[in-house]
């Protein structure tokens, strides 16, 4: 039976409907405002990725250009010609992939490693450039400037890793006259750790099992990085030969500073030291992003 009501108590009941309703009607626009609020910082987030991402694209391509014009005068010394022929097989590895690029065998998911490619096809050409008395003008830290942005990536390895790259940056100091010679020795061993910790030779022979060996019937370095491409989900065929390329124009800078007498790293301007620094630095990041 229904219950009778006063008019006093008929007003009262009204107006706590009427609360409620303005409550959820509040509730309902607090939401969709927040919702508002995330979407669009959502979009300003990716914008600005995207305008990030453009920029740093257009500056390593400009600068792949810069260094490469400053490429047309003849070598002098040994070193120039080992460096020059070094960094050649980069450049022609990372044209092979910018082709692939350009004809549409690369998807999206290989974005952030072209981006990284031809920051290393740069550095490599600005290394030859230094060393043959025509380095870009930088401000860049001094090259021992102990902070370092691979050092997070070496420490997840193993902390005997990161204290053997803090060493190698220790004794790049232009006060050492053997600093190229110790820090490239440094560099190719830590690279070796990484391509065996990551890419075990068992583990590459179980994926691969007619995988190329060496003459002692291990894995090769190559069919390491087939394996770490793999892993990812890139496995390429030209983005394998630039990486391969790439190691190799890195490692290869032992036997370019190991040759010789001691001492003759002595002669080795600071400019050098940095471009000498950054590329086998930006050399370790751009493996640890295959890595990782």
């Amino acid at each position: 039976m229904a219950r009778s009501v006063t008019p006093s108590q008929l007003r009262n009941m009204i107006r706590q409907a009427q609360q409620k309703q303005r409550q959820a009607i509040d509730k309902i626009n607090r939401e969709l405002r927040a919702h508002s609020q995330r979407v669009n910082q959502a979009v300003r987030n990716y914008n600005q990725q995207v305008t990030a991402y453009n920029a740093r694209v257009r500056a390593n391509r400009d600068r792949l250009a810069r260094e490469l014009a400053r490429l047309s005068r003849p070598t002098a010394s040994s070193r120039q010609v080992t460096l020059r022929v070094s960094f050649n097989a980069v450049h022609r590895a990372y044209e092979c992939l910018e082709r692939a690029a350009d004809a549409g065998q690369l998807d999206q998911k290989y974005s952030e490693i072209l981006d990284l490619s031809e920051r290393e096809a740069a550095n490599s050409a600005g290394l030859v450039n230094a060393f043959e008395g025509d380095a870009e003008q930088t401000s860049g830290a001094a090259p021992d400037e102990p902070a370092s942005p691979v050092t997070p990536f070496l420490e997840i390895i193993s902390s005997e890793l990161a204290d053997r790259w803090r060493g190698a940056l220790y004794s790049l100091s232009p006060r050492n006259p053997d600093a190229a010679r110790h820090f490239c020795t440094s560099a190719r061993e830590i690279i070796a750790r990484i391509l065996q910790t990551k890419a075990p030779d068992d583990a590459v022979a179980a994926a691969t099992p007619d995988c190329d060996r060496t003459p002692q019937g291990t894995p090769t370095r190559r069919a390491k990085v087939r394996y770490l491409l793999r892993v990812r989900g890139l496995d390429q065929a030209d983005l394998e030969a630039f990486v391969e390329s790439d190691i190799s124009n890195v490692v290869d800078l032992f036997e370019v500073f190991n040759t010789g007498t001691h001492g003759t790293a002595g002669a080795i301007k600071l400019t050098q030291l940095q471009a000498l620094r950054k590329r086998v630095e930006d050399g370790i990041a751009f493996l640890s992003h295959l890595v990782q």
